[in-house]
């Protein structure tokens, strides 16, 4: 049984890593006036635009998933044929049109694939699987990475589905953003007016820092500190204790809105660095997806794992 894997840009693995692992892209492409940008998780593209003058603009960027039409299309020319199975991961469909996209995707493949695969010499039937992650960036990346793990390990459709619905609503992301003007303009431009001018002027003039809390499609504060660096160096010794304690699974994703130094140079990072590695947890770190960066803003930092003991930063 050949078993692919499939998530959009917005996840947040190295791209070494998607290589290495044959995971499948589905990309998610920007356009910011009249530049149009495909992320394809090409990090010295992403650390490019953020120093072109093209990313001064990037709050007004309109973001556009694959299309239903686009998806369909991957399937049937290549994926229908280099596996029997699919685990398609989606950034959660609170967010974005991805997952929409691909389940009604799903029902044209399903009917349609047979053609393909026949022709390459296939005729046992495919399966495809679309899963909503409930989450985003390094979150979105914990449950594909799991996905991997169980592959590799070589368990069967039926436990790698059940393991995967299992672990998603367990997966907790955290972000701590540099610029809160930055997110309210994004955020106003999508007509989100979650981040208000006012709150955005208290926290910058105070250096006040939240950070986000996602879990099971929803997002909210979980605290507040006051600096970028404290509230990074807070956060990576709240994942410590839950490394140490002990995972759900044996992975956590960081990604870092810029060059990869700039976060192992945080405080705290090497620490944490260190537990994941006498603890067996498989730490995985990107450049945050230019999609992710567009949304949140440079220089922000994104961390998750999957915890059932329900934990609480604060």
């Amino acid at each position: 049984m050949r078993i692919g894997i499939v998530v959009d840009s917005g996840c947040d693995l190295p791209a070494d890593y998607i290589q290495r692992h044959r995971i499948t892209l589905l990309p998610i492409t920007a356009r910011i006036g009249d530049a149009v940008l495909a992320d394809h998780r090409d990090e010295q593209a992403t650390l490019a635009f953020l120093n072109s003058h093209v990313a001064e603009r990037a709050a007004e960027a309109e973001t556009i998933p694959f299309s239903v039409q686009q998806i369909r299309d991957l399937f049937l020319e290549k994926l229908v044929i280099d596996y029997d199975h699919v685990f398609c991961l989606t950034i959660s469909s609170t967010r974005s049109m991805v997952h929409a996209n691909a389940m009604q995707a799903s029902f044209a493949i399903l009917n349609d694939y047979k053609p393909a695969r026949n022709a390459a010499g296939h005729n046992s039937p495919f399966a495809l699987r679309v899963l909503d992650s409930q989450n985003l960036f390094s979150a979105q990346a914990v449950s594909a990475a799991e996905a991997v793990r169980l592959r590799d390990q070589g368990l069967g459709l039926q436990q790698i589905r059940e393991r995967l619905e299992q672990l998603i609503p367990h997966v907790h992301g955290y972000m701590v953003p540099r610029d809160l003007y930055y997110m309210r303009a994004r955020a106003r431009h999508k007509g989100d007016r979650s981040v208000s001018l006012f709150s955005a002027a208290l926290g910058s003039a105070l250096d006040i820092k939240p950070v986000i809390h996602s879990r099971a499609g929803d997002t909210a504060p979980s605290a507040k500190i006051k600096g970028f660096e404290p509230a990074c160096e807070r956060l990576f010794a709240f994942a410590r204790s839950r490394v140490s304690a002990g995972l759900l699974s044996p992975i956590l994703c960081v990604s870092y809105g810029g060059e990869l130094d700039e976060l192992r140079r945080l405080p705290g990072y090497a620490a944490l660095q260190a537990d994941c590695q006498t603890h067996g947890v498989e730490l995985l770190e990107s450049v945050m997806s230019l999609t992710g960066m567009i949304n949140v803003g440079k220089g922000a930092l994104t961390l998750a794992f999957a915890d059932d003991k329900a934990p609480v930063f604060h």
